[in-house]
């Protein structure tokens, strides 16, 4: 079985990361850091014209009719530009909310006891249901209006200045089920998982980038076996990652997506903590981007599957 990428992903991953690039290259980022400011919706519409919600519905609903395959490598650029927004959420219910596809409408994520991200920007709420990430029939999802439970959350303070959060105070209510509902929450976590290998990606790079640029006592600091044993492990972290999340993008088995989601996380938290390393004490300034590495990292392993869940997946496929 060959894994390599074809010339159409090739050249759907090269168009995605010149779009992302032109739109929301470092400059705008850091300036939309600096301001505050909440989700781009003219950026979300122009993610709506390319495709970006609507890659996996069929052609005849309007949709591009690709696959997971396809979105990982989409939502892996995604994580490597750091963008912010409820991008997963709002893939996931492109065929079921009015203007998701087309990037008009915002859909936010709502899983009992976790706080909600982008509720203050939302126009619905992707409501998953108990689950422990198999992916079993008997899991579900439903869809509601985001207004009605904003009424009832409160803001809380987020690690990741470009991910509002508030905290759901009261019961979700059943909203408009969803077909194929017990397969969002392992999908979620895959595509999670694409956006960790991107930051996971990034970081290495950033990290190779500099230790070629910063000389000590003369020389690249990147010539310091301690630095090259940092690069490399960072490297191979990421390589680990990229196999597991190709691979289980490719079978949709909730078993490999776990596994993917685990190796993932991994990849993004630890490859960010090297990068800060390598930087030194630049690292730690708000003006570097790797502080915003790690701050999305840690987000993003509790979502969709935590550890402690993937590993659960992952220890009863051994019985």
């Amino acid at each position: 079985m060959d894994f390599q990428l074809s010339d159409d992903q090739r050249a759907l991953r090269a168009g995605v990361r010149e779009l992302l690039a032109g739109r929301f290259g470092r400059d705008r980022m850091r300036a939309a850091l600096d301001a505050g400011t909440g989700v781009d919706r003219a950026l979300w519409r122009e993610l709506g014209e390319a495709g970006f919600f609507a890659l996996r519905l069929p052609e005849a609903e309007g949709g591009v009719g690709l696959g997971l395959p396809e979105a990982v490598l989409l939502f892996e650029e995604a994580g490597r530009s750091l963008l912010p927004g409820p991008l997963i959420a709002t893939h996931l219910a492109a065929g079921p909310v009015k203007g998701a596809a087309q990037g008009e409408a915002l859909v936010a994520v709502l899983d009992a006891g976790q706080p909600v991200a982008h509720l203050g920007e939302a126009d619905a709420l992707l409501v998953l249901g108990p689950g422990d990430g198999r992916g079993a029939p008997e899991e579900s999802a439903t869809v509601r209006e985001a207004a009605t439970v904003r009424e009832a959350a409160e803001p809380v303070r987020s690690v990741d200045p470009f991910t509002p959060l508030w905290r759901v105070t009261g019961p979700a209510e059943a909203g408009e089920p969803l077909p194929r509902g017990g397969r969002l929450r392992t999908e979620g976590a895959l595509l999670a998982a694409a956006e960790q290998l991107g930051s996971a990606a990034r970081t290495t790079e950033m990290a190779v980038q500099h230790a070629g640029a910063r000389e000590q006592f003369g020389a690249p600091i990147g010539s310091f076996q301690a630095v090259k044993h940092l690069c490399a492990g960072m490297l191979v972290r990421a390589e680990l990652a990229r196999c597991a999340v190709y691979a289980a993008a490719v079978t949709a088995d909730p078993v490999e997506i776990a596994g993917a989601k685990l190796l993932a996380d991994d990849a993004a938290v630890r490859n960010a903590r090297d990068c800060l390393q390598v930087h030194g004490g630049m690292g730690f300034t708000w003006e570097s981007d790797v502080h915003l590495h790690l701050k999305r990292a840690w987000l993003r392993s509790g979502q969709w599957l935590t550890a402690a869940a993937a590993e659960e997946v992952l220890a009863g496929n051994l019985c």
